[in-house]
């Protein structure tokens, strides 16, 4: 998955004849799964057609201010358009736009949506060469840099005057890529390595039955994804689950046992730099698996059950760099129990979430959580999405792993 999927991008296309490879780079964008709007300044509609642009973006293409249609006049918010993005690539950027962008002059609706924009601002320069190289130009490009936009940069190749230089629009792939590129190298967690184990394990009793418990792996899958979608390359161990991530920058282990996630875990926690065990583990396995079914014929089964290795402990007993974050589900003393585990294991944080708690635990969409620190600092969190949960879990580790 791109890292721009889910990501909101407006596209702003002014009149210079490079605007026709915009259809492209509007499909790029869309087939990597983000949202896709697009404001045209009114000449560039003689380049390529709204209805191109509408089709392949899925939303209507914005160019003025005032839309007529049957008499009844209709605003497009420029403020709206502006607030609504995550990135906005201005593709072409001609010599005058860019002039109107470096002075602030507001003339057209992709103007106005430029100043109220609080997103990073992209832009991809296209014109003639001796355009390309004006003075006027390079100030141009200079200011908008200053301001902070960052400039896509314009490749060597023939020209609409038959000229053979500088002043190419790049090609939609290269501002995919660049784009890419650009996001994840300002990502907090980009080149960190991640492990984070999810789910419920299974231990077998015999062939069909097994010991387990009802974690749906949701809490782990969601500090999955958050974590990626901040540049980090991730490890997920997960036990038997239904949940699904498709993300370029993780890989997925499927695991059964507390055996299996140990061995899984051990196999990647040397050469990691965060893992996060959210896993449910069991504590407990039978001491011999049957090799066939167990039939119904004494109504009483008992089994001899042995402890599961502890791999929260077991980690904290070798972690040199790594910051180790652990979770415990409690039913009571809470905070005195997450402590103890807390030293117990040497972790750097425990999640500590309790059954007690209306929406928290497994199988919900939503959990209540208390971080504790490794100086026992204690902070409380209100009901929340595990999405949400996830996101103020990363928040604390960056600020620590940045400080």
């Amino acid at each position: 998955m791109s890292i721009i999927s889910g990501k909101n991008i407006l596209l702003g296309i002014t009149a210079g004849i490079a605007a026709y490879k915009t259809a492209s780079l509007v499909r790029l964008f869309i087939k990597a799964g983000a949202h896709v709007k697009v404001v045209m300044t009114p000449t560039a509609k003689a380049f390529i057609t709204p209805l191109t642009l509408s089709t392949l973006s899925k939303n209507p293409v914005y160019s003025s201010f005032v839309n007529k249609d049957e008499g009844d006049a209709t605003w497009n918010n420029h403020v709206d358009l502006g607030l609504w993005a995550d990135f906005f690539v201005i593709a072409p950027a001609t010599a005058n736009t860019l002039s109107k962008m470096a002075q602030g002059t507001c003339d057209n609706l992709l103007m106005a949506v430029y100043l109220s924009a609080k997103c990073p601002v992209y832009f991809a320069p296209a014109m003639d060469l001796d355009m390309y190289k004006h003075e006027s130009t390079i100030n141009s490009l200079n200011i908008l840099k200053d301001y902070g936009n960052i400039m896509i940069p314009a490749t060597s190749g023939e020209l609409a005057s038959g000229l053979i230089g500088e002043g190419r629009m790049a090609e939609p792939e290269a501002i995919f890529a660049f784009l890419e590129q650009d996001i994840l190298g300002k990502l907090p967690l980009r080149g960190k390595k991640v492990v984070i184990t999810a789910g419920p394990t299974y231990e077998a009793i015999d062939p069909v039955r097994f010991i387990g418990n009802h974690s749906s792996g949701k809490m782990g899958f969601e500090i999955a994804k958050v974590a990626a979608n901040l540049g980090a390359e991730v490890f997920l161990i997960s036990g038997p689950t239904h949940q699904k991530v498709t993300h370029n920058l993780i890989d997925v282990t499927p695991v059964i046992s507390a055996q299996d996630m140990y061995e899984a875990v051990h196999k990647h926690f040397g050469n990691c730099d965060i893992a996060i065990l959210s896993a449910a583990v069991a504590d407990f396995r039978p001491k011999a698996v049957a090799a066939q079914k167990i039939k119904k014929k004494e109504p009483v089964l008992t089994l001899e059950l042995e402890k599961t290795q502890d791999i929260l402990a077991s980690l904290g007993r070798i972690k040199n760099k790594q910051y180790l974050v652990g979770f415990a589900l409690e039913t009571n003393n809470e905070i005195e129990n997450a402590k103890g585990k807390l030293k117990n294991k040497n972790l750097d944080l425990i999640v500590l979430n309790s059954l007690n708690d209306k929406g928290a635990g497994f199988k919900t969409e939503t959990n209540k959580v208390t971080f504790i620190d490794a100086e026992e600092h204690i902070t409380e969190h209100p009901l929340k999405s595990k999405t949400e949960v996830a996101e103020d879990l990363w928040n604390v580790i960056i600020k620590h792993i940045h400080a």
